[in-house]
């Protein structure tokens, strides 16, 4: 992969970046989301706007950004959505807190159904609690 990225800046007339910086620079790429493929890191994407993404994160370490900074510059441009971890922020809180609100929830339901007695408070108990004061009045 590092081999395609070299080679890709290479084509583009970019000087090939310091083995460091590369790896920087990969890294950064695969911590942010294709735009275009959405399901794929910026590393991972052929498409030709991760091309022109990974260039310009190149551009950017080789200019001394920090990793941050980069990250900032993508999410001005393109939102929270490129970065595969969302910030924790409340507007995202339901996003982070969610997965664990519907297990409790469904461990709740699961406990309610199973524990002993569950069975003698449902329904069928007041119908035949019913039934059988009917009984007892009619006799």
């Amino acid at each position: 992969m590092l081999a395609c990225a070299a080679l890709a800046s290479g084509l583009t007339g970019a000087a090939p970046l310091p083995a460091e910086q590369e790896a920087r620079a990969h890294r950064l790429a695969q911590s942010l989301r294709c735009p275009v493929c959405q399901n794929q890191t910026l590393a991972e994407s052929n498409a030709p706007v991760a091309l022109d993404l990974r260039e310009q994160i190149q551009a950017q370490v080789a200019a001394g950004r920090s990793d941050d900074e980069v990250r900032a510059f993508m999410v001005q441009r393109f939102g929270d959505f490129v970065l595969y971890e969302p910030p924790r922020t409340p507007q995202t809180l339901l996003l982070w807190l969610g997965p664990f609100i519907l297990l409790g929830g469904g461990g709740l339901v699961l406990w309610r159904r199973l524990r002993p007695g569950a069975a003698a408070v449902g329904p069928d108990r007041e119908a035949a609690q019913d039934q059988a004061e009917r009984a007892g009045e009619g006799a």
